[in-house]
């Protein structure tokens, strides 16, 4: 599995042990910033990783700021990109299973390095199971759709 990753300066040292939980688990792993403690504007490392997932170049993304909330809301920006924030086991895997989210995003002030890595692996263990969730996923696309202009 091609994993793109990336965080703001907040969760710096986060991602860094992420990325090494990722490799360890035979990921592939791109790292898309930051690669020190600098300030940055974070959602300009979210849309990259976003859009390298959305352009199928990777399959799936981790993003991780202070919260969370701020690489949710600009992953979510890309069109054909699903971010789901979570901060606990069972939330990660729901964002797969009923969600299809292609992105995780979790908070380096909210959650340590070792339930983090539990949200992770319960990620990327989940995969999407369509049934009842389908026609909700196909609508949340619809109305992206729509809002783009594109029919």
């Amino acid at each position: 599995m091609s994993i793109a990753i990336g965080c703001d300066e907040a969760a710096f040292e986060l991602k860094e042990i992420i990325k090494s939980y990722l490799k360890e688990q035979g990921a592939e792993v791109e790292d898309y910033g930051v690669y020190n403690t600098d300030p940055v504007l974070y959602p300009d490392i979210a849309v990259k990783v976003a859009t390298a997932v959305a352009d199928a170049k990777h399959d799936r993304g981790v993003l991780i700021c202070g919260t969370g909330i701020g690489m949710a809301i600009s992953a979510n920006k890309v069109p054909g990109i699903r971010a789901a924030q979570a901060h606990d086991t069972y939330s990660a895997e729901r964002a797969r299973k009923s969600n299809d989210a292609q992105i995780l995003t979790m908070g380096a002030r909210v959650v340590g390095p070792e339930l983090a890595k539990s949200i992770v692996q319960s990620w990327l263990e989940s995969d999407f199971q369509g049934g009842g969730s389908q026609p909700k996923v196909d609508r949340i696309m619809q109305y992206e759709r729509e809002f783009s202009g594109k029919s």
